[in-house]
């Protein structure tokens, strides 16, 4: 069984990914191909664009993964693919290509939920890692709360309502002129501000589910109301302020779940997992609780095929070729 080796395929969204794993946790290949420049100059992404640069980008980037795990085509035993969700179109071009070398090479096809691979990406990061545990996923599209107690046994304690975390940072980023993608172009500003100058509120969400639309709305007033009276704007503390009541968020619901559920293990997944001051919150606020504290890699944070494959390894069923793309899968 260790020694099966997977072909991980991802494109839910501006990155063309693939990646070759041995076992569960031997990463072998990791190759990302972003599309962060070509979008920049529309200040996110265009689903038409990325998919077209995917259908370009799909099989450079698969010979690239296979190439520099040292191995063979014809050695590999099953590619895992990214189903969902994601955009519909950029979803299908990395489907059609692991469909397709699926069938040629007559190995199983496992299909993959995207927001379940950003956890495991965790698996990759830290070997010793084992379930039972807590996992906060944020990520620009989602926020969510899962309580995982084995490598197929996930229970969604809380999501967002409405605006993800990192779609908040992303739509606060722009208003204030800073290039995309805008979560860390917050988290890099935010350094240079003091996070107590100015007073957003904390979203009141009951239980564990969570709410930045009102937060969103609450920053851009501030601008505006700024702006129209002529006042100066302290870019440096509106980022600094923002991201600290985001954080501060999104940190105390963590916490109380895992004292709720007794949970001593707290993992980090997901963009957003990427972000600095949300990294710094939670790993103290784990070590003056005495609790263990995972999060991945910068590279793995980011959407990425080594998750993919990690998460397909784990996974117990098999696709056929009638797998289709779920934009709005859910967990």
């Amino acid at each position: 069984m260790s020694e099966i080796l997977t072909l991980g395929i991802e494109t839910s969204c501006d990155e063309t990914a693939a990646a070759v794993l041995r076992g569960g946790r031997e990463l072998f290949s990791n190759v990302i191909s972003t599309q962060i420049p070509l979008h920049q100059k529309f200040g996110g992404v265009v689903p038409e664009i990325a998919s077209r640069k995917h259908i370009v980008n799909i099989m450079p980037v698969i010979d690239e993964a296979i190439h520099k795990a040292g191995v063979e085509l014809r050695e590999i035993n099953q590619i895992a693919v990214t189903f969902g969700p994601g955009l519909a179109g950029a979803l299908l071009v990395g489907l059609s290509a692991a469909k397709s070398l699926a069938f040629a090479l007559k190995i199983p096809l496992i299909a993959v939920n995207h927001l379940e691979g950003h956890i495991f990406a965790n698996f990759l990061s830290a070997p010793e890692l084992e379930p039972p545990f807590l996992s906060l996923v944020v990520s620009g599209g989602h926020t969510a709360l899962i309580k995982m107690t084995g490598y197929n046994s996930f229970e969604l304690l809380g999501q967002s309502r409405d605006d993800a975390a990192g779609e908040a940072f992303d739509k606060i980023a722009r208003v204030m002129g800073l290039p995309y993608p805008g979560g860390p172009e917050i988290d890099k500003l935010a350094k240079q501000g003091n996070p107590d100058a100015i007073n957003f509120p904390h979203p009141k969400v009951a239980g564990y589910e969570f709410s930045f639309s009102g937060l969103k709305s609450a920053v851009l007033n501030y601008l505006n109301t700024a702006q129209m009276k002529g006042e100066p704007i302290n870019a440096a503390d509106v980022a600094a302020s923002f991201q600290r009541t985001v954080v501060e968020t999104l940190a105390d619901k963590t916490l109380a779940a895992a004292d709720e559920f007794k949970l001593d293990k707290i993992v980090l997944a997901g963009g957003v997992a990427a972000n600095s001051s949300l990294e710094k919150t939670l790993r103290e606020a784990c070590a003056r609780r005495g609790f263990k504290f995972y999060y991945p890699s910068k590279i793995l944070c980011t959407d990425n095929a080594a998750m993919i494959a990690c998460r397909g390894y784990y996974q117990n069923t098999f696709a056929d070729s009638t797998l289709n793309a779920v934009p709005n899968l859910g967990l």
